[in-house]
């Protein structure tokens, strides 16, 4: 899909970042356009970004046809100018053919070739009366998309910086880290419709001292953000190289809740109530229909579950994805704070169940307990009701994260998740160990352990 851009050297060099923080090895950009149309200069930005602090001079190759550089991000690049190529068949002698089976290859004047390679991304860029604007087309699927996250930038102020991917998850959302001059920042870029909402519960919690991060420039209408950095360090990332960390980490994150909790709840953020639960946990039933089983119908029982032992505290605010991949370690400063668009009114329960019960981490059954003490402790609750409903929200969302992961799986093509299942089923099996949630155990009966051999059964059905 193409879009046309009326850009500036700025822009023009910005959405060569974006693209740059794209792309993947094996893939080509064909650069048309008559001289001085600014391929080179596109070219150029490409290359520095991918670079970074190892960015080299980027000379235009117009007579040695071919330059190459080394990509600290994991490839090679090579930059031809095929304007004084004579025959077509040199470029078996430049080794280009090879190249763009696994570097990333930008070619300008690319009508010198004598055959396309499939999958080729274009950017057509030609002059315009005022010489210092030219028009870009970009003709490659999402190029829409990243030419509204360059002109958001280069509007923020930021077009001069460097761009890199930050790691996802299972939703479309998707995150890049700028950097110029020695300051950074994170580009959010939501497709969806949950912006509005991340950008309220920001100012919420920013305004009540949590560690959410500023808001630098905002366009929710099209799903975009520019956020303060809270930092690289993941708390999932930091426990993974220092395991002793995690008594003192979780005691820092039941801290936070307690006093989360403590606070009215805000008035725009929706239930998640017994019939709520009873609805999102549907989703389970996708494990055991992929497995040609019956889905037993648990909402009811969930919900019935909810209102005897869940429903006589007052909902607190529950951030809802908050767990070690959520939250950014930041020494004595307060945990960072991100994902939380999705955020509830809930069971005191529920983000204390989504941090200890992690779907991609083990914490230690001791953490748990001394956790789920500490937090009895600070508020004083009643403990018996209290592990009754936080058995019954784990097992509502440890199952619900099982239909979710099946679904990841045969609908997105996403099987990587399949290997979380085995921690998630161990999860629903130590909830179920409650005597509370006897009627879920009794329903839940006939459906097996996501084992190897499970596994493999829907990772069949999601091969292409």
């Amino acid at each position: 899909m193409s879009t046309r851009v009326i850009a500036d050297e700025a822009l023009t060099a910005a959405l060569a970042r974006m693209l740059a923080a794209d792309l993947s090895p094996g893939r080509t950009v064909l650069l048309d356009g008559p001289v001085g149309a600014g391929k080179t200069h596109f070219a150029r930005a490409f290359i520095r970004a991918r670079q970074g602090d190892l960015a080299e001079d980027v000379p235009s190759p117009t007579f040695t046809l071919v330059q190459t550089y080394d990509d600290p991000m994991g490839t090679e690049i090579w930059h031809a100018d095929l304007y004084r190529l004579t025959d077509p068949s040199e470029l078996s002698e430049l080794g280009l053919d090879d190249a763009m089976a696994d570097a990333i290859c930008l070619i300008e004047w690319p009508d010198r070739l004598a055959a396309l390679p499939p999958g080729v991304l274009t950017v057509a860029l030609s002059p315009l009366p005022d010489p210092d604007l030219r028009q870009v087309v970009l003709d490659f699927p999402g190029a829409p998309r990243l030419a509204q996250r360059a002109a958001f930038v280069a509007t923020a102020g930021w077009a001069g910086a460097r761009v890199t991917q930050l790691a996802g998850d299972a939703s479309a959302r998707r995150y890049f880290r700028l950097e110029r001059d020695g300051e950074t920042a994170v580009l959010m870029d939501d497709p969806g419709d949950s912006m509005g909402a991340f950008l309220a519960m920001t100012r919420w919690l920013t305004d009540r001292g949590f560690g959410a991060p500023a808001v630098l420039a905002e366009d929710a209408g099209q799903g975009l953000a520019l956020v303060q950095d809270l930092g690289r360090d993941l708390l999932a990332s930091v426990l993974r190289d220092d395991p002793a960390l995690a008594p003192t980490a979780y005691d820092r994150i039941v801290d936070l809740l307690a006093d989360l909790h403590r606070h009215p709840v805000p008035g725009f953020i929706p239930a998640l109530d017994g019939p709520a639960l009873a609805e999102q946990v549907g989703l389970f039933a996708l494990y055991p229909q992929a497995l040609g089983i019956e889905a037993p119908r648990i909402g009811p029982i969930v919900a019935r579950l909810h209102a005897e032992w869940a429903a006589d505290l007052p909902p607190v605010t529950a951030l809802r994805d908050f767990h070690a991949e959520n939250l950014i370690w930041r020494g004595p400063a307060p945990l960072g704070l991100i994902d939380y668009q999705d955020a509830v009114t809930a069971h005191p329960a529920y983000d204390l169940v989504s941090a200890l019960q992690d779907a991609r981490r083990d914490v230690g059954p001791a953490i748990e307990e001394q956790a789920i003490g500490r937090y009895l402790s600070i508020t004083g609750l009643d403990p018996d009701r209290f592990r009754a409903a936080y058995a019954l929200l784990g097992a509502q969302r440890n199952l619900r994260i099982m239909g979710i992961f099946t679904r990841l799986a045969l609908r997105d093509r996403k099987p990587r998740y399949l290997d979380l299942m085995p921690r998630v089923w161990g999860h629903v099996q130590a909830d179920l160990a409650h005597p509370a949630l006897a009627p879920l155990v009794h329903a839940l009966r006939d459906v097996p352990a996501p084992d190897d051999h499970i596994r493999e059964r829907i990772r069949a059905a999601c091969r292409p």
